[in-house]
């Protein structure tokens, strides 16, 4: 059931728990989710918390039990629906750790499905902590009132990301090589995948494999040249304004 008109919600705190969601439900809190809770926001018994799961939507719970290392939620009722993004991956080259980190966020806030890292031929960063993006993926649906929180992948090199790769689902690659500036995107309703390159661009052989596919369409992003961190906003700015759910 959702929330009842005459329930004023009070709550100002959005938290991800990995556990089913439900009328009544017993949620319990972990020690670091307490010390957010009750120990930095000052929460007590009797206190409101929305929640979500990922999976259910967002629900109305409260402070049943507050301790130091611990507590307990109880789910009062249902505030929305889930709401899930278009069948949209990010797939990127990854950058300096905050920017990289800031690619992770506003491909949450802006409708990304999955969350792919890829190691190019001129990509810098020899690792990523996939744990830490996801987490900043959970900060930043709690954050942009999402109630779905896309799953961030372990970096893969991009020729065996290609090789594996199920030719019904379109990418769009991002090619500052391109002049046109308006791409044509077919296939509305088919699945898709948006490709960044790292700073340097993609390299030549990468380049000429992903225009020699049938499902690949490189795009320009415009005449000036973009950081990686900017060209993944923008070109997810581009796909939900022609094939998302923005239109």
């Amino acid at each position: 059931m959702y929330l009842p008109m005459d329930r004023t919600v009070t709550a100002k705190i959005r938290l991800y728990v990995e556990h089913a969601l439900g009328e009544g439900q017993l949620v319990p809190v972990s020690r670091p989710q307490a010390h957010y809770l009750f120990g930095v926001m000052r929460l007590s018994v009797g206190a409101q918390v929305l929640l979500f799961d990922g999976q259910s939507g967002e629900w109305l719970a409260e402070v049943a039990e507050a301790g130091k290392r611990g507590g307990t939620l109880q789910v009062l009722s249902q505030t929305r629906p889930l709401q899930m993004p278009p069948d949209l991956w990010l797939m990127f080259a990854p950058i300096k750790k905050a920017r990289t980190d800031f690619i992770v966020e506003k491909a949450v806030e802006m409708g990304a499905a999955r969350i792919v890292p890829v190691q190019t031929a001129y990509t810098n960063a020899g690792r990523v902590q996939r744990d830490r993006l996801q987490a900043h993926a959970v900060e930043a649906a709690e954050q942009c009132g999402g109630t779905f929180v896309p799953e961030v992948a372990e970096m893969v090199r991009l020729d065996r990301l290609l090789a594996d790769w199920d030719t019904t689902r379109q990418v769009m690659f991002c090619d500052e090589a391109q002049v046109a500036l308006k791409p044509t995107l077919p296939a509305k309703f088919a699945p898709w995948a948006i490709l960044i390159g790292p700073e340097g661009g993609f390299s030549p052989d990468e380049r000429e494999r992903l225009q020699r596919a049938g499902h690949t369409h490189p795009v320009s992003l415009g005449p000036r040249i973009l950081r990686a961190d900017t060209a993944a906003v923008a070109a997810l700015t581009l796909w939900q304004t022609a094939l998302g759910d923005w239109t």
